[in-house]
């Protein structure tokens, strides 16, 4: 019999298979690199893109911090206008007031008693004066107390002095200006 030696068939076939896992090794290598590559650049992309997102969206709201800024500065004004405009208001109501005041005063004055001061702070009203006689600062009060634009007269201060032969009575005395609505006040 023949003899036929198979060992190197063998030993091809075993470099072959060797070969093979080989590059069947390296191509598993090349391509679990490229994937992790790709993996990698793929998620820098969306970083990036992030980035870029979260940039814009920073740039918009320092944009609208300034629009709040300039809102909030802007409430300001029109709160300072309100309040401006709410005290020409009140002026606009209370200008026909100071009139009636006057009014009342020359009306409610008795003889006997002359006004030397007045000063007003808001609706209180420090009067100053001479009087003949301590009953016709009471006379004074009497009258002011009955008036619908004057209220609560209170004394200060009353005190008699001599001039010449002749004695007075000089006294400071405190009332409420009384302010009536809009309707009341144009009808008087």
């Amino acid at each position: 019999m023949p003899r036929i030696n198979l060992l190197p068939w063998r030993e091809e076939h075993r470099q072959k298979r060797q070969r093979d896992f080989l590059i069947s090794l390296a191509a598993a290598f090349i391509a679990g690199v490229a994937a992790i590559a790709l993996i990698n650049l793929s998620y820098s992309n969306r970083i990036d893109h992030q980035r870029d997102r979260n940039q814009k969206i920073e740039a918009e709201i320092v944009k609208l911090q300034l629009a709040i800024t300039e809102i909030d500065g802007l409430e300001r004004q029109k709160e300072r206008l309100l309040a401006r405009m709410e005290i020409i208001e009140q002026l606009q109501r209370s200008r026909p007031e100071i009139v009636h005041l006057f009014d009342e005063m020359v009306r409610r004055l008795p003889e006997g008693v002359y006004l030397t001061g007045m000063k007003q702070t808001g609706a209180r009203v420090e009067i100053k004066g001479v009087a003949q006689s301590s009953t016709r600062v009471s006379a004074l009060m009497r009258l002011m107390d009955a008036s619908e634009w004057m209220s609560d007269p209170d004394v200060v201060k009353v005190e008699t002095t001599e001039v010449g032969p002749s004695r007075q009575a000089e006294f400071v005395v405190n009332i409420k200006q009384v302010g009536k609505t809009d309707d009341q006040g144009d009808e008087g």
